[in-house]
Parts: C-alpha cells; structure tokens; sequence
C-alpha cells in the first residue's frame, strides 16, 4: 500500500514547540535543573535536535542507536546503517531526557534504557515522544506525549526528515515494533 502524508514540516515543528513547553513544566516540576537529553536514532535524534536547542540544555546532545539492544533482533534482522552510540557526558547521577519519534510496543525504549544504563545508573529518565500510538507490548509510557493518532492495527505512523519532517502513514503490514 502507498503511504499518505499526516502532517508536514511547520505543524510537526508547532507540535514540537509544545513539547518543549510541557517538557520545562515537567522538569520544573519535579526540581530537575541540569538535565542531559539523548535522541535514539534517527527519528528521535531528529526530534531531540529541536527539543534540545528549543530547551537551551548545555550538555551536548547524546545519540543512541539500540540496534544491537533489540530483544527482537532474530526476528527482525541486522539493522545495515548501525551507528555508534554517543552519550558525551556522564550518566551517573544524571537526569536523562530520552527522546524517540514513535513509540508502540515499548521495545525501542526499553532497549535504549538497557545502553544508557551500560553507561552508567541515571538519577532519573523522563520519556519524550513525538507520536504515541497505540500496541504496547511492554509496560513503558512517555511522560511527554506529542500526539496520539487513532490509527488502525495495520497503520504504521513514521517520521521522515530530517528536513523537511514529515510524518507518513502506510497501511502496509510490517514490523510491529517502534517505527
């Protein structure tokens, strides 16, 4: 099946834009003065670039790609453009803003907490996410949601950028885990 286009670039950076808003009254809620943030790849470094410079944190952005964290590797193969993972900055003690584009199944996250935690034990981990939709697998929830599309259990929702953002959706039956 085609893909049909949900939202373009402005409105995906509006969405952002009040992300960003919910996300400081979170953390000034919960006393967090100094958080680090890291983006899981792509879709959620994409959306963590914008969050990361609309928020002014000082430490540098940190990178993950969880490919080899999958507890569904076997099943879904080797993921062929792996990148290393780059957290700058120390993770011990830290509160961590992660940020990923969609979250379904909770698998993504749950491996991206298994790495961050290689590096080191996070005061705390606030879960950011652009699009939460809806096939959790996994007892995981954002804190921060963006937006919750009613979808159909064979639509799959996924961010293409990263400029211009574009969030697509395919009526194709694929892989049912994180976009």
């Amino acid at each position: 099946m085609s893909n049909r286009s949900f939202m373009q670039h402005q409105a995906i950076l509006d969405l952002i834009q009040g992300m960003a808003r919910i996300t400081r009254r979170h953390l000034q809620d919960r006393g967090i003065t100094q958080p680090a943030m890291i983006g899981i790849h792509t879709g959620g470094v994409w959306v963590a670039q914008r969050l990361h410079q609309l928020l002014q944190i000082e430490p540098p952005l940190g990178q993950l790609d969880i490919s080899f964290y999958r507890d569904d590797f076997t099943r879904i193969g080797m993921n062929p453009q792996v990148k290393p993972s780059q957290i700058p900055f120390a993770v011990e003690d830290r509160h961590i803003i992660l940020v990923d584009d969609v979250i379904q199944s909770g698998r993504t996250i749950r491996a991206a907490m298994n790495e961050i935690f290689d590096f080191g034990r996070p005061a705390s981990i606030t879960l950011v996410t652009l699009i939460e939709r809806s096939g959790r697998e996994l007892p995981i929830q954002p804190d921060i949601i963006g937006l919750e599309p009613p979808l159909a259990d064979d639509e799959h929702i996924r961010l293409q950028g990263p400029d211009p953002l574009i969030l697509e959706i395919s009526g194709a039956p694929g892989n049912r885990g994180d976009a």
